[in-house]
């Protein structure tokens, strides 16, 4: 796993919001299971795979049609650190599943470089999920997941894959690369699901 600077936290008295076990950091660290994945936006896309076998495919000009939001939500690392208030644009999951008809409950998200996390297909969808592009204004950077990253803000952040290109549909919950390593396989911050038997 790489480290940024700034991934030491620092107590705030006035964080009295934060999931149990959590502390405020300054910056916005950067924790990644592998190479940095650079992807020029016309060579990337998202596909959705559902149990057909018939994938559904946006390039970024075609996600760019799709209709955005801008988003400001709380986000907590399993390594402990929160940032309150972070500000997204992207695309809601809700937008590219009206195309996609599946009746599979369990979703394998996919990034370039071969990352996987799973989720539940009910945590994806109801606004709680997006494919966000910006960051405070500007285009992702790469380190965080640019040109675009899943945005899953009330479980731990691993769940947030950065440089998503996908989600192949399930009908059985599976564990993606963090969840094969021991981390827990739903993660909410509020219940401590850092580890399998948390």
């Amino acid at each position: 796993m790489t480290v940024s600077r700034g991934f030491l936290g620092h107590h705030d008295p006035r964080a009295v919001d934060l999931p149990p076990g959590q502390h405020l950091t300054r910056g916005f660290p950067v924790l990644t299971a592998g190479p940095t994945q650079t992807v020029a936006t016309e060579d990337w896309s998202f596909t959705i795979t559902p149990e057909s076998g018939a994938p559904t495919r946006w390039t970024w000009d075609e996600m760019m049609a799709l209709p955005s939001e801008d988003v400001t939500v709380d986000i907590h690392c399993v390594t402990r650190w929160t940032k309150l208030g972070t500000k997204w644009r992207g695309v809601p999951l809700d937008a590219f599943f009206e195309d996609v008809e599946t009746y599979y409950e369990y979703a394998m998200v996919h990034s370039y470089g071969g990352y996987t996390t799973n989720l539940p297909l009910e945590d994806l969808l109801d606004g709680k999920a997006w494919v966000a592009y910006e960051h405070d204004g500007d285009p992702l950077h790469v380190e965080h997941g640019g040109p675009a990253r899943l945005l899953v803000p009330h479980l731990y952040f691993w769940k947030s894959a950065k440089w998503v290109n996908g989600i192949t549909m399930q009908r059985f919950d599976e564990p993606g690369f963090w969840e094969g390593f021991g981390y827990h396989n739903y993660g909410d911050p509020w219940r401590e699901e850092r580890h399998a038997g948390d």
